[in-house]
């Protein structure tokens, strides 16, 4: 065998040293392609889209819609609308209702909490619209408060006709809109979600199993719903927390079963290879205190409205600092509590702003009295002088 030639060599060297270089430029691969017709993956605790492939399309959601009656029931729950523990009458319409049933029986009382089981769980169209019936007398009118839930999440390609997700001209949603409501779902109404995790539910003496197959492959994955009809293929949104990240995944018309759970499994585990969750300040929580003229107080609580959370690449996630940006003049009695009172900046190792947020007063402050008002005046226009 003969030895390499000098030139080889030192080719082989060169290619040695900028390979970690061209590793760290390309730090994130292309996503998976899956086989169906659009998907997205979010981190949860940043809002973050870290996958987007035809995500906005709008398309028929089938059984996913029973996400937004779940979540529209669960806040009448928080609201106190209504409780667990009333009784639904079932009504001729639920029980004739075709397709996945809970199989409730007309005439009889079934307790909202069994009802909402049937909901996640089985996915029950009877069960659908008996809990649409109870909280707003029709399914017309429990899709009207469907779609303004839908609008106060933002969701712009979603429109609800029913609370089953039974193909109708005009029903519709998008992977997008889908992700945003689990996330909504998930932060707004934890108490309830831990129903997306349970693997089955029997009711009269029926057992039925869950159809999200990733609650068997994954235990790391806890809910959240399948859908399937002829148009809409078989589609799933699906959450997964490791190490403290969680994520959504949310795959529309793929062609089986098997093939919903694999190709959203394979979005799942991109997000967790290839990205960090982190969350740099709490919603609520003291971020500075600053000094304030003028006040009943001298200082101030200032932190931000929401958590200022970011998915970061994972191979340069600890690589990014925080800054706190304030203005030079300090702030001046009275100050509302939700002030603005600067930003704070989420900062590359290049020294490039990536993500910035209001940095607010946490506190109301009131003026203070006449001598402290006149002695800072005094001191302000001292330190002007100065300055």
């Amino acid at each position: 065998m003969t030895s390499p030639s000098f030139l080889q060599r030192l080719v082989l060297i060169f290619s040695l040293l900028l390979a970690p270089a061209a590793w760290g430029a390309d730090a994130i691969p292309p996503p998976p392609q899956l086989a169906a017709k659009s998907w997205v993956l979010m981190d949860v605790a940043s809002g973050s889209i870290l996958v987007d492939h035809e995500g906005a399309t709008r398309l028929p959601p089938a059984s996913l819609t029973k996400l937004m009656t779940a979540h529209v029931a669960a806040l009448e729950l928080q609201r106190g609308r209504i409780k667990e523990s009333d009784l639904v009458t079932i009504s001729e319409k639920a029980w004739r209702m075709g397709g996945s049933k809970m199989f409730v029986k007309v005439g009889n009382q079934v307790a909202v909490s069994d009802l909402l089981r049937g909901i996640i769980v089985q996915s029950g169209n009877d069960a659908s619209i008996a809990l649409a019936e109870h909280l707003a007398g029709g399914e017309d009118t429990f899709a009207a408060l469907m779609n303004q839930e839908a609008k106060r999440l933002g969701l712009a390609d979603t429109h609800f006709l029913n609370a089953t997700g039974w193909p109708a001209e005009g029903h519709y949603s998008s992977a997008l809109d889908m992700a945003r409501l689990a996330r909504a779902i998930v932060i707004e109404d934890p108490d309830h979600y831990a129903l997306y995790a349970e693997k089955e539910f029997v009711w009269s003496g029926i057992k039925q199993p869950n159809r999200n197959l990733l609650l068997w492959r994954d235990p790391t994955v806890d809910g959240l719903k399948t859908g399937h009809t002829e148009e809409a293929g078989y589609c799933m949104v699906a959450s997964s927390k490791r190490d403290g990240m969680r994520l959504v995944a949310s795959v529309f018309g793929t062609d089986s079963e098997n093939a919903r759970a694999t190709e959203t499994a394979k979005l799942l585990a991109f997000g967790f290879n290839f990205f960090d969750s982190k969350t740099f300040f709490k919603q609520g929580e003291t971020v500075q205190t600053l000094a304030v003229w003028k006040g009943a107080a001298r200082t101030v609580k200032a932190g931000v409205k929401a958590d200022f959370a970011a998915a970061l690449p994972k191979r340069t996630s600890g690589d990014y600092q925080t800054r706190i940006v304030l203005p030079e003049d300090e702030p001046v009695a009275p100050i509302a509590a939700g002030a603005p009172l600067g930003r704070v900046e989420l900062v590359s190792a290049d020294g490039k702003v990536v993500m910035q947020a209001p940095l607010v007063a946490l506190e109301a402050v009131e003026e203070g009295g006449f001598f402290r008002r006149m002695w800072d005046s005094i001191r302000l226009f001292f330190k002007g002088l100065l300055d």
